[in-house]
């Protein structure tokens, strides 16, 4: 979403070649992105980008959403059949592609019933224009009511729900969760790092989305909690006070795990004291 407001279309296409190369190969969107009501700023880079060949198309999973205002008409929004169908052709025209791998409803509508929703989609999925489909910031139970609906219609329904998630917006473990693994939908997480503010905002405090007035209050009210989660001290030398009991969920891209390096003797230290440690490696080359 940063895509053209805060990323110039040249870093934009630095940014995917480079997660092309390290093996990322999923990339969302929304048709709302890019800080200009109704051009799509965002979608325009990525199809830009796209055109450039390469085969960088046939390589990405690419995702967008449907429901933001994209003008001031009534079926400009939302999740009408009508505002789907014309939102879905004109994310093609601007991502340049025939196709959406994933077509994300981005909020849920508590004006649209599901059987026109779900018949709009399913036109769609039958005019090949969509593969899968999405929700975005639903709640347990709209995922619960989509896919019970969906089943009805002998449709696949949400394959996916994007949700807030990351250490200090943890709500949808309550009943989002448990919905995905009861329905069978994968999870993917928007703002992990909470807006840059678990991404080491103590260091960085003064750069990019940081300075700004909403994410600064953010830090100074949880300024307490960030000392302590800087404190795991994983690039620098582990922190005593982690021990016994203490569960840390990590993941990281590009970090060296190797045998010898600094951050594996850490967190070797980590769980030499009892700490229970999860992590991801994706890889461990830049």
């Amino acid at each position: 979403m940063n895509f053209g407001p805060r990323t110039s279309e040249q870093d934009s296409f630095a940014i995917m070649d480079k997660a092309l190369d390290l093996g990322i190969n999923f990339f969302d969107s929304a048709n709302v992105y890019g800080g200009k009501r109704g051009e799509g700023i965002t979608e325009n880079i990525v199809g830009r980008w796209f055109a450039q060949g390469g085969g960088r198309r046939d390589k990405v999973v690419i995702a967008t959403k449907v429901y933001g205002t994209m003008g001031d008409w009534p079926n400009e929004s939302r999740l009408s059949a009508r505002h789907i169908k014309l939102a879905c052709e004109a994310s093609l025209r601007r991502l340049q592609t025939d196709y959406i791998d994933l077509y994300q409803m981005h909020h849920i509508d508590r004006n649209t019933p599901w059987e026109e929703i779900w018949q709009a989609m399913e036109q769609l999925v039958r005019e090949g224009k969509v593969i899968y489909v999405g929700s975005s910031n639903f709640a347990g139970w709209y995922i619960a009511q989509a896919n019970s609906i969906a089943a009805q219609r002998h449709f696949m329904g949400l394959v996916s729900e994007q949700s807030l998630y990351n250490l200090s917006a943890r709500t949808i473990e309550l009943e989002v969760i448990p919905a995905c693994q009861t329905f069978g939908l994968g999870l993917i997480p928007w703002s992990p790092l909470a807006g840059g503010m678990l991404g080491g905002a103590l260091q960085k405090v003064q750069e990019g989305r940081r300075t700004e007035e909403q994410i600064q209050k953010r830090i100074e009210a949880n300024r307490a909690k960030l000392e302590q989660y800087a404190g795991l001290g994983l690039i620098g030398t582990a922190n005593p006070a982690i021990g016994a009991g203490t569960v840390v969920a990590l993941q990281w891209n590009c970090l060296d795990l190797s045998e010898g390096s600094p951050t594996l003797a850490n967190i070797r230290a980590l769980e030499s004291r009892g700490a229970v440690l999860t992590y991801a490696v994706q890889k461990s080359t830049c």
